[in-house]
C-alpha cells in the first residue's frame, strides 16, 4: 500500500520523534520509521542515562505540547560549577533571579514516555514502528521508500535521524570527520548526604571530566565519569564499595557520604561532524549530522536546535508554496545549522583536549582562565547564554512560540 506524506523521518529517537511532533503541530504530514520495538525502548533498563535539557530546548518542548507531559519530572539546574580538579579558582554560573533556570535534568526514559504520548496525540504523524526501510530512492522529483512491512512511503523530503552510524548519510556519500576519544564514560546515579542545591558539577581531571548532575531535587545526582580507555576495564570490574571509594576521591567529600542509587553502565566516546547536512531531498538532524563529547551536555540540545531550525524552514517554505524538499529550503537549513553546529562541536572538542593536558603549569593556566571568566561579567554571561541555548540566531520554536 502506498502512503503520501510531506516528510518522512528515518529514526524515532529523541530527536527524530520530536521533529515529527513539531512538524505535525504545524500541519505538516509526517511519517516516522524506526526498527526499534517500543516495548524495548520504554523498558526501565534500555537507557539509564539522563539528559540536560537547556532552557531554550524546554521552551520548544512546551510550544509543541511535549513539555506538559514532563511536568513534575526532572530536576532544575539552577547553578553550574566548573573546576580544574578540586583546586581553587572555580567558575560558578549562578543566573540572576530574572533569568530563570539554566535547564532541567531528565532521565531519558521520562523523555521517551513524554514523546510517545505526544506522538500518539499528533494528528498529522504516523509511526511505522517497528519497521525498516529496505529500499530508499531519492531524485529531483521526490523520495520513495519501501519498508520491510511492504508499505511504500512517498514524500518530497527525507530526514535522517538515525544516530551516529546513519546508513542514509553513508548512502548519500556525505563525508564525516570523526575520531574516537581515548575515553570511556561510566554512568550511574548516587545518593549523597548533602543536598546538591540543584547544582551541576563539572570537575575536570587529566584523565577525563567527572560530572555530577542533579537527578532528583535533594540528594540524588546522576554521575558521568570519564576515564581513560586503558583504565576502563579495571574500573568497570571494581566492586561497588571500591568504585564508590574512587568516586569519593574525585568528589573530595563535598556532598558527604555517598551510595550507589542505580546500575552502572558504560559507553565509548567519539566525535564526528558531517561535511554537509543536506543532499537531494535529504536533511540530517541530531547525531546523524554531528556527535560531540558529553562534556557540557550539549549533544541532545544541538539536535533540538536542528529540529527547531528545520521545522521553521519547512513551515515557512510551505506557506510560500514550496514543497518541503525544495533545494532553496535545504540550502537555508544548511546555512543556518552548519556553522552553529560546527562551532559548538569544535569548542567542546577543544575543551576536552585543553583539560586533558597533565602537569602543574597547564593546570595553573586553566585555573587562571576560569578565574578570569568568573571576574568578567560579559564573558560569564556569554557562557551562560550558550548553556541555555540562547546564543546566535534562534529559531522561533526555541523562544517558546510556534512558527
Amino acid at each position: 500500500m502506498q502512503h503520501h506524506f510531506d516528510v518522512v523521518i528515518l529514526g524515532g529517537g529523541l530527536v527524530g520523534l520530536t521533529l515529527g511532533i513539531a512538524l505535525s503541530g504545524h500541519g505538516v504530514s509526517c511519517a516516522v520509521v524506526d526498527p526499534a520495538d517500543p516495548v524495548v525502548t520504554m523498558s526501565g533498563d534500555f537507557d539509564g542515562r539522563v539528559s540536560a535539557i537547556s532552557s531554550s530546548s524546554l521552551a520548544m518542548l512546551d510550544a509543541v505540547g511535549i513539555g506538559a507531559r514532563l511536568a513534575g519530572r526532572g530536576c532544575p539546574i539552577d547553578r553550574i560549577w566548573v573546576s580544574d580538579g578540586l583546586q581553587p579558582g572555580a567558575l560558578d554560573f549562578v543566573p540572576d533571579e530574572n533569568d530563570g533556570k539554566m535547564g532541567v535534568m531528565f532521565p531519558n526514559r521520562d523523555l521517551r514516555f513524554a514523546l510517545a504520548g505526544a506522538a500518539g496525540d499528533a494528528e498529522n504523524l504516523t509511526r511505522f514502528q517497528p519497521d525498516l526501510a529496505v529500499d530508499v530512492r531519492r531524485d529531483e522529483t521526490g523520495v520513495r521508500l519501501t519498508l520491510k512491512s511492504g508499505a511504500v512511503l512517498v514524500a518530497p523530503l527525507l530526514v535522517a535521524a538515525e544516530g551516529r552510524n546513519s546508513p542514509t548519510r553513508e548512502a548519500a556519500g556525505i563525508r564525516t570527520t570523526r575520531w574516537q576519544y581515548d575515553h570511556v564514560a561510566m554512568v550511574s546515579a548516587l545518593d549523597h548526604e548533602i543536598a546538591h542545591a540543584n547544582t551541576a558539577y563539572e570537575i575536570f581531571y587529566p584523565g577525563g571530566p567527572f560530572a555530577l548532575l542533579p537527578m532528583l531535587p535533594g540528594t540524588r545526582s546522576a554521575i558521568v565519569w570519564t576515564v581513560p580507555k586503558g583504565d576502563a576495564p579495571a574500573m568497570l570490574k571494581l566492586g561497588e564499595r571500591a568504585w564508590l571509594a574512587q568516586a569519593q576521591k574525585r568528589m573530595g567529600g563535598f556532598l558527604g557520604e555517598i551510595a550507589l542509587a542505580g546500575p552502572r553502565s558504560s559507553y565509548p566516546l567519539g566525535f564526528h561532524h558531517a561535511a554537509r547536512i543536506t543532499d537531494t531531498r535529504l536533511a540530517l538532524v541530531g547525531d546523524s549530522a554531528h556527535a560531540i563529547h558529553p562534556i557540557a551536555g550539549q549533544g541532545l540540545n544541538l539536535g533540538f536546535r536542528d529540529v527547531a531550525a528545520l521545522t521553521q524552514v519547512i513551515v515557512e517554505g510551505m506557506r510560500l508554496g514550496l514543497d518541503p524538499g525544495d533545494a532553496q529550503l535545504l540550502a537555508r537549513y544548511q546555512r543556518w545549522r552548519g556553522l552553529d553546529a560546527l562551532s559548538v562541536s569544535v569548542a567542546m572538542d577543544g575543551l576536552v583536549k585543553l583539560f586533558d593536558v597533565p602537569g602543574r603549569l597547564p593546570s595553573a593556566i586553566r585555573r587562571a582562565g576560569l578565574a578570569a571568566v568568573q571576574r568578567t561579567p560579559m564573558l560569564k554571561n556569554r557562557f551562560m547564554a550558550e548553556a541555555r541555548g540562547q546564543s546566535g540566531a534562534l529559531p522561533v520554536l526555541l523562544t517558546g512560540e510556534l512558527v
